[in-house]
């Protein structure tokens, strides 16, 4: 099939570039989808792509490197629960205090009034959809494994607390950022919201509602929050779905802007969501289920294309966020988001991919 050409060609060639020699989210989300892959096939080349990057990045006391926990940045947790799978299969105590390291950045995160976490220093009292899948499920698998299940709460308050003030109730869309203290610049002055629905910021959220769920250790009634607020976003997103190409626009409301375009992280990791909150019974009708494969049929007809014998992901936003204060061209518009460089390859599209990809295989299993 043409995808399992695709992950073996990007992942064979990404192990020359891991991480680009820096700890980074993208690379967390890319070994994360190879770990999903060998869970999906059993083909031990998907270990060898983790392994590689242990050797690189965690040394033999635990020390990651390029981690620098003065930064309280939560897109560095991320890559974190790597660890957990390599723990497992090794019993190595390195990635045991690897993982106790970047627990312990978690519990100094600093947070908003209402215990939310920052999304990194340089962005004091605001919270970003992208944070909540860059924290949450590394937390929810610490507390599932080695604490007392009391982080349930705090993760589940804090789910709570992006729906109270990130939902639009009309467009029944999430925004992509908030700021407690309504005083940057991209910020409404009253809502403290940014100014619009950008694709993959929806997707980082979809990502954690399913993944905290699995993770979750305790029963389906305490974790159903998740599940119904996995249905409320993806009913949403999905009355915005290209009915020709079964794609989402970079922002997501607007089809019409100038330069706005379809684009493949997001609507990923849509497919993703949609066919894991299938599998584990988070979404009930199989109609969720064909909306994921339809997806992942759109990305594979449209923007595949071959070029000295690989394939290649098109049509990826490169970057986006808001701010921070110095940085006033990250304002949050519309116009702002379909700014951003358009990529192939890029480690957001093709780590999705080969996610939504590894449920699709699972499903059919």
């Amino acid at each position: 099939m043409i995808l399992e050409r695709y992950v073996r060609d990007f992942l064979a060639g990404y192990e020359e570039q891991l991480f680009h020699g820096k700890w980074n989210y993208t690379g967390g989300c890319v070994l994360t989808g190879a770990k999903y892959m060998y869970e999906a096939t059993g083909d031990p080349f998907y270990l060898q792509v983790i392994d590689d990057f242990a050797r690189r990045y965690v040394d033999e006391n635990g020390t990651i490197f390029g981690f620098d926990p003065e930064e309280h940045n939560v897109d560095l947790m991320c890559s974190g629960r790597v660890l957990y799978g390599l723990l497992d299969r090794t019993g190595e105590a390195r990635f045991r205090n690897g993982i106790e390291i970047i627990m312990e950045n978690m519990r100094n995160q600093p947070r908003t009034k209402e215990n939310n976490f920052w999304h990194k220093l340089i962005y004091p009292n605001q919270v970003w959809l992208d944070g909540l899948y860059m924290a949450q499920p590394f937390y929810v698998e610490y507390e599932s494994r080695f604490g007392t299940r009391e982080g349930f709460k705090d993760t589940l308050s804090q789910f709570k607390n992006v729906r109270k003030y990130l939902f639009d109730e009309n467009k029944k869309l999430y925004y992509h950022g908030y700021d407690e203290s309504r005083s940057v610049y991209w910020a409404d002055s009253v809502t403290g919201l940014s100014k619009s629905f950008w694709l993959r910021s929806i997707g980082w959220l979809l990502m954690a509602f399913v993944d905290c769920y699995e993770l979750m250790d305790c029963s389906k009634a305490d974790k159903q929050l998740l599940a119904d607020l996995l249905k409320e976003a993806v009913d949403g997103l999905l009355a915005h779905q290209d009915k020709e190409s079964c794609l989402f626009y970079q922002v997501v409301d607007m089809p019409e802007l100038p330069g706005n375009y379809l684009e493949t992280s997001g609507s990923a990791m849509a497919a993703y969501a949609l066919l894991k909150g299938f599998r584990l019974g988070m979404l009930q009708k199989e109609a969720y289920k064909k909306h994921g494969e339809d997806i992942l049929c759109g990305l594979c007809a449209r923007h595949m294309r071959m070029d000295g014998g690989r394939l290649h992901l098109t049509q990826i936003c490169r970057t986006g966020g808001l701010g921070p204060a110095s940085d006033l061209r990250r304002d949050g518009t519309p116009e702002y988001y379909v700014s951003e460089p358009i990529m192939e390859d890029n480690g957001h599209g093709a780590a999705a991919l080969i996610m939504a990809y590894s449920e699709y295989l699972r499903l059919r299993a």
